[in-house]
């Protein structure tokens, strides 16, 4: 029945609407009832845990057809794909890798592109999984093991999703989580300072915006 959904840690909407039997993952983002918190979060896979959802009744149709004869019906579904980008600690791409992606039950062999760049489908009903770096000609990170949390990353205006975004791009080194100290003063700063902001270690709403462009959500 129709109602309200209270968002646990590492869900997402595609993966709320799968849940709830759902298709397509925009009859619930873009339902009238959820128009606050679309404008609040922007993204449907970056939410903070406790959001409120109202996740409607699906909507059953029903069509007429003869009986006596053989119908196709095309389903329409809303993909969900995963970018990753991976670069070495000099934020070199490490491009052409061979890696294996799993995702649950779901295994996929991908290659990261010139960029370093991999752009995998995946289901909506995966949380967590690993990327493993194969390939013998990236002596420096063949069989590096990167865990992957889909649908973990929190909005950018909360401390965690701040800490989350500077230790992805190799800023912070601290606890996601945790109160901000130092250690994490020190990386805003740092990512301040590389990208040609004012130096003041706070991460306020210019350096968010620069942090959410420049890890790319």
């Amino acid at each position: 029945m129709a109602g309200m959904h209270t968002v646990a840690q590492g869900e997402y909407i595609a993966y709320i609407a799968a849940q709830y039997g759902f298709v397509s993952w925009q009859d619930i983002w873009n339902h009238p009832l959820n128009a606050t918190l679309k404008s609040q979060r922007q993204n449907p896979n970056v939410l903070f845990p406790g959001d409120q959802v109202y996740v409607p009744d699906p909507q059953v149709q029903n069509i007429a057809k003869p009986t006596d004869q053989t119908h196709n019906f095309k389903l329409k579904t809303s993909t969900l794909k995963l970018h990753l980008v991976l670069e070495d600690m000099y934020e070199k791409p490490i491009a052409n890798a061979k890696c294996l992606l799993s995702l649950g039950a779901n295994t996929y062999n991908v290659t990261t592109d010139g960029s370093g760049a991999i752009n995998q489908e995946i289901p909506p009903t995966v949380q967590n999984g690993v990327l493993i770096i194969q390939d013998d000609s990236q002596t420096a990170y063949g069989n590096v093991q990167i865990p992957i949390l889909v649908g973990s990353l929190d909005p950018v205006d909360q401390l965690s999703g701040q800490q989350a975004r500077l230790q992805n791009l190799g800023y912070f080194f601290g606890t996601i989580g945790s109160a901000a100290d130092d250690e994490f003063e020190s990386a805003v700063e740092e990512f301040q300072c590389d990208n040609y902001l004012t130096v003041d270690g706070i991460c306020g709403p210019v350096t968010q915006a620069k942090l959410k462009k420049v890890y790319g959500c």
